[in-house]
């Protein structure tokens, strides 16, 4: 008897969520119900045989039993109810949400998953597209439309993304002009034919690591999905947008990546001087091969426009009226990170995601912020560097 009353605490102790499952209550209370109904089998016989003594221990028997069998279906009756209210509130969500909410809702819960180590659900797994296991090195592939977003979504801190080609195309190769004739000397500008004779006409992107490190602290973890998922978008794209453009416009580019930069000695571009920053831009434009010249842009610095227009309206404010394409005659992109205002046509600059975006986790332990670190391989290549032209001020010797 002591034995079986020790077993009932037992189950009373243990049954709490988390430390036993529904299914195992399910079974505990069958078994209690069954103990139950044989205990008042009991009762009765003992009953007609007279048996007083045998009557009263099996009747407080089963009420010990009675108490823990409510227990038990009174902690199953609370878990019914919080799955029903769950699932209610999954329903109205789903009826209610529009697909952009059901995306941050999908993007949030990747992230917390990825930092907590949970599951991610069914659900959001269709919903982020296809998500690889991992890969040698244990980190994620990212999932594809996060991918998607950080590749094809303008970035508007790099704002030659707006001009340049993108891509994300593993082992990329490209004809340097898209189109042939049957003429081989169909191509007009010497200086296009003379650079695809010595470096052929196709080009071939390789891949360049970069890593993006998201500090996330408890408070953001913890927060509103929107705000979660806004503040990791916008570091990851920040990130990422830092990366392409120092490459792109770099002065003194890193080993191995100094054929992607307009500045680089390696791409020799040719450089038009003036006596004043708006007779060199104006220089340079002319100086393109007419195939060129129908599309070209201008990216300089917003300071350095400034500073021409000062120039050309000498003291007049008509000019700081005029949109920059009607004085320069092309359009024009501020970047300031533009040294020298590049001319050219900028679909002949290739931008290149190579393969797939991957995701780890870590821990700061010196501030205690998760960091959520991507990594991707790119490439920027200029096609025809005979479609670009630098603009420079002639300097004067004293």
């Amino acid at each position: 008897m002591k034995r079986k009353q020790g077993l009932i605490r037992m189950n009373l102790q243990l049954f709490g969520e988390g430390k036993k499952s529904t299914f195992q209550l399910r079974n505990e209370l069958n078994d209690f119900n069954a103990e139950i109904e044989k205990k008042s089998a009991e009762v009765i016989e003992m009953a007609t045989n007279n048996k007083a003594e045998e009557v009263t221990r099996l009747e407080s028997d089963i009420k010990n039993l009675e108490t823990c069998r409510d227990a038990i279906k009174s902690e199953l009756d609370k878990r019914n109810a919080k799955a029903q209210a769950k699932a209610q509130e999954i329903e109205f969500k789903e009826n209610n949400e529009t697909p952009e909410q059901r995306m941050i809702s999908a993007k949030a819960e990747l992230i917390r998953s990825a930092i907590t180590g949970k599951e991610l659900s069914p659900e959001t797994r269709a919903s982020l597209g296809a998500i690889g296991t991992t890969t040698g090195g244990g980190e994620k592939i990212l999932p594809t439309n996060m991918a998607k977003t950080l590749v094809y979504e303008p970035l508007a801190k790099n704002q030659l993304r707006d001009v340049v080609s993108t891509t994300n195309i593993t082992g990329l190769e490209l004809p340097k002009i898209a189109y042939k004739l049957d003429d081989d000397d169909f191509i007009g500008d010497d200086e296009t034919a003379k650079e695809l004779e010595l470096t052929g006409d196709k080009i071939t992107f390789g891949r360049f690591k970069s890593k993006v490190f998201v500090a996330i602290s408890d408070t953001v973890i913890h927060g509103t999905d929107t705000d979660l998922v806004s503040y990791v978008d916008n570091a990851l794209q920040s990130g990422l947008a830092a990366k392409e453009k120092k490459v792109m416009l770099a002065g003194t580019p890193k080993v191995k990546e100094e054929h992607m930069s307009f500045y680089s000695t390696e791409n020799k571009i040719k450089k038009v001087q003036g006596n004043t920053l708006f007779e060199a831009i104006t220089g340079a434009i002319a100086d393109l091969h007419e195939d060129f010249r129908e599309n070209a842009k201008v990216v300089m610095k917003y300071s350095d426009y400034i500073t021409m227009i000062k120039e050309l309206a000498n003291g007049s404010m008509d000019l700081y009226k005029a949109q920059p394409e009607q004085i320069i005659g092309k359009p024009v992109v501020f970047c300031d990170s533009a040294t020298s205002p590049i001319v050219g046509d900028f679909n002949y600059a290739h931008l290149n995601y190579d393969g797939d975006f991957i995701y780890d986790t870590d821990k700061d332990v010196k501030t205690g912020d998760y960091l959520f670190v991507l990594t991707a391989w790119l490439d920027f290549q200029l096609k025809l560097k005979s479609a670009f032209r630098l603009a420079e001020v002639k300097t004067t010797t004293p």
